[in-house]
């Protein structure tokens, strides 16, 4: 398992030490006691430009319920994210130059990261603290500090390109996809899971998938004499990064051969209410019409017009997980239980009408809906595979569905409750089962 500090502040603020040589202005390099709130590097005024209207996602972050006070700031608070999201604004602001900045960005991201991490990894310290296997308050700091970057307006020019290379740059640096690097000498599982997603019908919600994520990440395993180390990363549930190629950036260097080469990927995402599904087929189309991503965009298919992603590679309509499916699908997951899932939506070749072929599809048929849906569960487990067809056809690959987190059903305004935490860890207990079942 790997080594966590002692102090969950020091994590914080470790991101800014390694910017001494770069930022010029007050000391940044003095450690600040367990005690202190926020970075004290005095006052820093006109920063942030708040008129600058965020994205969709961003928008959410002044959120309450029934027009009560901030749900996203109340999860920042109980997690601890909220100092570093105060000390992020703050560094930002005494950023001297572009290459500073690069710089701060990645180092900040990466902390972000890591302090999700290591907090999900022991026991929160608050009276109020949320659970460690929360996975909201690392979306919600991602949230405000990727804001704070769009309305950040320094001494020196920025345009709008340097700037979105700097959200991006971020965002990859805050998901983990920066930092999966395999110790040597051990077999190497890569995993990933999602953000939260329609936040609009409940600003509450998270996802276990990630909470599995971050649970598991920089984890060592003992199984049959065997050691395994598990990296994780974290997607967004935006169409735009899946157009710009993030899942290929994220998993292709642990398919290539090197150092870096995984021996399995499973990608993971929430599915259904109380099942585990290991889908078998992954369709290459788009077709989810009912529900945007995260910024209220949709995919452009329908299930009678699938379309495919202009960034995806070349491939075929289906693609198969190498799982071991029959053997992960035998664990025991109480209460919730596993199948194997086979069923697909089809076009049948030379037809129109969809179709359902609950043991999967025929042949020249056009992909409506994988087994995993229409939606990006489904995409990110064809890139997946895809990538595994492209750079190594042995290695297993394939996608967990976990089941739905739910709060309990008379809950219409805490930000969590006693069932909707035990929920949550019996679904990354069971994902964490599932997972040693394939390592058997």
């Amino acid at each position: 398992m790997r080594l966590r500090p002692s102090s969950f502040h020091r994590s914080l603020v470790a991101g800014a030490l390694a910017l001494t040589a770069v930022l010029s202005s007050a000391p940044i390099a003095q450690a600040l006691p367990d005690t202190a709130p926020a970075f004290r590097g005095g006052p820093v005024t006109g920063c942030l430009d708040h008129s600058i209207v965020g994205t969709v996602e961003e928008q959410r972050l002044s959120r309450g319920i029934n027009g009560g006070p901030s749900v996203p700031a109340e999860i920042l608070r109980r997690s601890g994210f909220d100092r570093q999201v105060d000390l992020f604004t703050q560094l930002l602001c005494r950023v001297p130059s572009r290459q500073a900045a690069a710089t701060l960005v990645r180092t900040q991201g990466e902390a972000l990261w890591r302090t999700a991490t290591q907090r999900a990894q022991r026991t929160p310290t608050g009276t109020d603290a949320l659970p460690a296997t929360d996975d909201r308050g690392l979306y919600w700091a991602r949230i405000s500090m990727a804001l704070a970057l769009r309305q950040w307006q320094p001494a020196f020019g920025l345009g709008t390109t340097e700037r979105a290379s700097l959200i991006r740059s971020f965002e990859y640096a805050s998901r983990g996809i920066t930092s999966t690097r395999f110790a040597p000498g051990v077999r190497k599982i890569l995993v990933t899971g999602f953000d939260p997603f329609t936040l609009d019908a409940d600003i509450r919600i998270g996802n276990p998938s990630g909470a599995n994520a971050l649970t598991l990440d920089g984890q060592r395993w003992r199984v049959n004499g065997t050691t395994y180390e598990i990296q994780t990363v974290m997607f967004p549930v935006r169409y735009t990064d899946f157009d710009e190629s993030m899942v290929e950036d994220a998993l292709a260097p642990h398919y290539r051969s090197g150092p870096q080469h995984a021996d399995l990927v499973m990608t993971a995402s929430q599915g259904r209410v109380g099942i585990f599904d290991l889908e078998v087929f992954n369709g290459r189309r788009r077709s989810v019409s009912s529900i945007g991503d995260n910024n209220n965009l949709w995919g452009g298919g329908t299930i009678s017009a699938p379309v495919v992603s202009p960034s995806m590679p070349a491939g075929p309509e289906w693609l198969t997980s190498s799982l071991p499916l029959a053997r992960m699908a035998q664990t025991e997951v109480p209460p919730f239980r596993t199948r194997v899932n086979t069923s697909v939506l089809e076009i049948p070749a030379g037809e129109t009408t969809p179709v359902r072929r609950p043991d999967g599809p025929t042949a020249g048929s056009i992909a409506s809906e994988g087994a995993g849906g229409g939606y990006l569960s489904n995409e990110v487990a064809y890139r997946n595979t895809l990538q595994r067809d492209l750079l190594d056809p042995s290695m297993p690959a394939g996608h967990l569905h976990v089941p739905v987190l739910s709060f309990d059903l008379t809950n219409k305004a805490v930000i969590t409750d006693p069932t909707y935490e035990a929920n949550r860890d019996a679904i990354v207990a069971g994902a964490h089962a599932i997972l040693r079942s394939a390592l058997s």
